[in-house]
């Protein structure tokens, strides 16, 4: 018996041991974005792309309200038949500017494909820097701030978002969004945490 107790203690040091050799590090991807120029020129086209199919779409439903009011209007002095066939019209009618409205903005709509042809690229981008980035420090695990992880507190010393930026090209003057706080030394900087994730993450939901 005290043998086993003495294998399970020298399991758990070398453990412990494995753990501390671990390193961590963080980005904020969208603090990388942001400071991404072809997001910015990304986000415009898709932005126009947007306000130019919502004017049509605001067109069908104008053109559904000028029929409606019109047969309004009309229809005390229609016929039973034409009034059956105007009110088709103003359904199909109807119809259609809802379906151009799912079409341009709905689930996997021209907007959303529109966006993963322009983002996708620049994301993939953004990926392989933080994996040349892992590859070279050796890095154990890369946390994203800014992603699905609700993240309660992050070191910013163990933030590495400046240097995939600078890895990108990004220009280094002016960058936006950074947020700094106690112990901040900058970004970019990395260290071992001694087996335990320094951004405390914990599962949950943007």
């Amino acid at each position: 018996m005290k043998r086993l107790a003495l294998i399970i203690v020298a399991i758990f040091m070398l453990a412990s041991l494995s753990s501390r050799a671990q390193k961590f590090a963080y980005v904020d991807s969208q603090y990388i974005l942001d400071n991404i120029p072809e997001f910015a020129e990304a986000q415009a086209q898709l932005d126009e792309l947007s306000t130019q199919w919502q004017k049509e779409i605001d067109a069908k439903f104008a053109e559904v309200d000028k029929m409606y009011k019109e047969f309004q209007a009309q229809s005390v002095l229609l016929p039973e038949d034409m009034k059956k066939k105007k009110e088709q019209e103003i359904i199909d009618a109807e119809k259609e500017a809802k379906t151009l409205q799912r079409t341009r903005f709905g689930k996997d709509g021209d907007l959303f494909k529109k966006r993963q042809e322009f983002v996708k690229p620049i994301q993939e981008k953004i990926y392989n820097a933080i994996q040349d980035i892992a590859t070279s420090n050796n890095y154990s695990v890369i946390f994203d701030k800014g992603g699905s992880l609700s993240i309660l507190f992050a070191n910013p010393k163990y933030d590495i978002s400046d240097e995939v930026l600078d890895k990108l090209g990004a220009s280094l003057s002016g960058r936006k969004g950074k947020k700094g706080g106690p112990g901040d030394t900058g970004g970019g900087k990395t260290g071992d945490t001694g087996g335990s994730n320094p951004a405390s993450d914990k599962s949950g939901k943007k």
